[in-house]
């Protein structure tokens, strides 16, 4: 586990539901000069079951010293804004204080209308459209978690090639009430 360097110290968490562009605008903040950490770029993953991206994970190693680096690197007078997280990107482990800093730092909330964030998702994950295969897989998992007629639903969609109704669907059903019961925790 990281215990390198501790997090910084004015640490700010972009927090949103599933598709209202979180990562997006990681990047485009750290693009015009600002300090964040990139957990999901760092870790080469999204951050859900649909989260997996192409050259898989580095190992946890590899993972905790590109983190390492990154936080030696930051300037702790300036405000660093990472996005919101579980304790695992994937596979990988948040380093506990890095974690622990994330759970109280303020939250930046962002909000977006559900088929506005299905839309952006049916772009944002056009790779995963690619592989029906893998992608009725990742739905079948979903089986013990949903009922059976709500699982058609979703491999319908995504054999009709319908991303956005699949989206919303996962969002509305899976993802967003998730959200909601973590940050309650």
């Amino acid at each position: 586990a990281l215990t390198v360097a501790p997090p910084p110290p004015r640490l700010f968490v972009l927090d949103g539901n599933t598709g209202t562009a979180k990562t997006e605008l990681l990047s485009r903040t750290a693009a015009l000069g600002h300090q964040v950490i990139d957990l999901e770029g760092l870790a080469n993953h999204r951050g859900s079951l649909f989260g997996h991206r192409p050259g898989g994970q580095p190992g946890q190693k590899a993972f905790d010293g590109r983190l390492a680096v990154l936080l030696a690197a930051l300037d702790p007078a300036r405000p660093v804004l990472v996005e919101a997280e579980s304790s695992r990107v994937g596979a990988l482990m948040l380093p506990k204080q890095l974690w622990a800093a994330m759970g109280v730092a303020p939250r930046l909330n962002i909000a977006a209308p559900l088929m506005a964030r299905a839309r952006y998702l049916g772009q944002a994950y056009a790779d995963l459209t690619v592989d029906p295969a893998r992608l009725a897989a990742i739905i079948d998992s979903l089986r013990p978690l949903h009922p059976a007629d709500r699982i058609e639903g979703w491999q319908a969609a995504a054999a009709a090639g319908d991303f956005v109704e699949l989206a919303a669907g996962l969002m509305r059903d899976h993802y967003d009430a998730r959200y909601e019961k973590h940050r309650a925790r």
